[in-house]
């Protein structure tokens, strides 16, 4: 890039032109008004997503909040303008600037100045939650260079750090002065800038957003064009799945979309479907798949060995689980970008995949090279051959059945205990079959439910034995990963729950993100893909290729389904109320 541009792409040019209108999935003639309310089971204490501390709204930072530049989710990884009106960026994109819109505002009529955006990059690197600071360790220099222009300096080659940039949250500087960040931050309500303003909210109960009629964007950014046309998007919270699903039926909630395929299947008959009030759609979607089911923490000296691992997924009998809980409807996952064309395949590697696997040959485990997948049963309940070779395995990593117990040599019971957020019955079902399943093989396992506050201040620091896992990974890959698999996230707490501490898993992370190309970017993240799920530190549990979506039949959404057709990013974004 050799002048300024209206956007960026992560490989060649973004899709859009400078002059576009609105994303091609927004409906820039979208009427305002209506509202939008859906349900989340759980509890939250704090309004500031931009901090460690405290347990927020999981949508919070998708919808509230600004950045520089917004990401198309119709594209693997494109950007264009936002609080920015334009980007430049080196050669070899060693550096980027950003022109600021002089129209910026935020909420309470305040511009948005360079000052605030150097001071958001240094407070959110330095004292903000975890996933800001990997990127803030790599930048160089960060200075001012015009009026309106902001210069970052990358201190690695990363062809990604220059719109990473482009993604982070800018806070008004003034609002925090005098304040802890890190350890008062939560007691804060964040001003912004974006097109909602936090209007209402009761912590553990509900939180109101509000479209602001004097946003400073409207008419201004195409980005936002045809987006964020609901007057009110609400949350409400409650305390388990079957009161949060009553609560749709007796229209208090307006909006879900449905991850059990039974409940779908048997229980969507209530009176407002039958009538039209309310009604269902299923959307196919190219979403990677990410990884849900349970993880083991290999910190722990019992999940250590690579067979036993191998041993508790084949004691996993997922075909019978499946039936159960879906009546067999749903995929397995399969691997980390399993739905989409990054998907690691499953026979043995080949060309440029093996090629930078083999640069980590002494570190893999089997299956990498060869081709790997996961345990199948044939569907029954006992599943006598799964049972046989669990035991083989656990046999192989030096463990016995001594009085009906699997111990190791010197007589210990193999056990753990399996940690699941309160509330979470599905998750909660899927454990009892589980504990069900390993008692055949010898093995005591024990179920731990807890409040949500406690599960999130328990996963992030990391104690648990197994516990309930999702990372989502998207068609862009990039130094997030370093955050879900890295080495140096092993004994700081944060998202690499399963402990993974690999030479070939943060080698090939940093063969994706130094790529030239196309083919050796996919190459890196297939290589990636066949190492993680070699190390067999998840046990998955199936995968949602098709986004199950009810809602009142007002609440409309564009024909046009972007490659990326799901949450975060389009509803509510893109969505409108308008009577029939």
């Amino acid at each position: 890039m050799a002048e300024p541009q209206h956007g960026i792409a992560m490989y060649g040019d973004p899709a859009l032109p400078p002059d576009f209108v609105a994303l091609p999935y927004a409906n820039p003639d979208a009427p305002i008004g209506g509202r939008m309310v859906e349900a989340n089971v759980g509890n939250f204490d704090s309004l500031n997503p931009f901090i460690q501390k405290g347990n927020v709204p999981w949508q919070l930072r998708f919808v509230y909040g600004e950045t520089l530049m917004g990401r198309s989710i119709d594209e693997p990884f494109s950007l264009y303008g936002i609080l920015a009106e334009s980007i430049e960026t080196g050669p070899n994109r060693e550096w980027v600037e950003f022109t600021l819109r002089p129209e910026a505002r935020f909420s309470d009529g305040s511009p948005v100045t360079v000052e605030d955006v150097i001071w958001s990059f240094e407070i959110l690197g330095t004292a903000g939650h975890g996933r800001y600071r990997g990127f803030w360790a790599k930048v160089d220099s960060l200075e001012q260079v015009g009026d309106r222009t902001i210069r970052f300096t990358f201190n690695e080659e990363n062809a990604e750090l220059a719109l990473l940039a482009g993604m982070r949250p800018i806070l008004q500087k003034a609002q925090f002065d005098g304040v802890d960040f890190a350890e008062e931050g939560d007691k804060i309500v964040p001003i912004t800038s974006s097109p909602y303003i936090i209007d209402d909210y009761e912590f553990g109960r509900f939180v109101s957003f509000r479209r602001n009629p004097d946003y400073w964007g409207w008419g201004v950014v195409p980005f936002r064009a045809g987006t964020f046309n609901l007057d009110e998007y609400r949350i409400e919270y409650f305390g388990d799945e079957t009161a949060a699903f009553e609560a749709i039926k007796t229209g208090l909630v307006n909006t879900t979309r449905e991850f059990n395929v039974a409940r779908w299947e048997g229980q969507y008959d209530f009176a407002a479907v039958q009538d039209g009030r309310f009604v269902k759609e299923e959307l196919a979607h190219q979403r990677p798949s990410g990884m849900t089911g349970f993880v083991m923490n290999t910190r722990r000296p019992q999940f250590q060995d690579w067979r036993v691992r191998e041993a508790l997924l084949t004691a996993f009998n997922f075909e019978f689980v499946n039936e159960a809980m879906t009546g067999s409807q749903q995929q397995r996952i399969t691997s980390y970008w399993s739905n989409s064309p990054l998907g690691m395949g499953h026979g043995p590697a080949e060309g440029r995949v093996r090629d930078m696997l083999m640069l980590y040959q002494d570190d893999l485990l089997p299956g990498a090279l060869e081709g790997y997948n996961l345990p199948q049963s044939d569907g029954s309940e006992r599943n006598r051959a799964g049972t046989a070779r669990a035991i083989e395995l656990f046999e192989e990593a030096g463990y016995t059945i001594q009085d009906g117990v699997m111990a190791d040599a010197s007589g210990t019971p193999f056990t753990f205990d399996i940690l699941i957020q309160s509330g979470a019955s599905e998750t909660s079902t899927i454990a009892d079959i589980y504990v069900e399943s390993l008692k055949r093989i010898g093995v005591s396992a024990n179920v731990t439910q807890i409040d949500s506050a406690q599960f999130t201040e328990r996963t992030r620091a990391y104690d648990f034995d197994m516990t309930y896992y999702r990372v989502g990974v998207s068609l862009s890959p990039g130094n997030e990963q370093y955050l879900y698999f890295g080495a140096d996230q092993v004994d700081t707490g944060g998202r690499n729950l399963m402990g993974v501490s690999s030479p070939a898993v943060d080698g090939l992370i940093g063969e994706m993100l130094t790529a030239a190309s196309q083919e050796d970017f996919r190459a890196a993240i297939k290589a990636l893909d066949r190492t993680l799920m070699s190390g067999r530190y998840v046990i998955p549990f199936y995968q949602w290729n098709i986004t199950r979506i009810a809602h009142d039949a007002n609440l409309h959404h564009p024909d046009y389904i972007p490659v990326l057709g799901d949450w975060p990013g389009w509803q509510p974004d893109v969505w409108w109320y308008e009577e029939n």
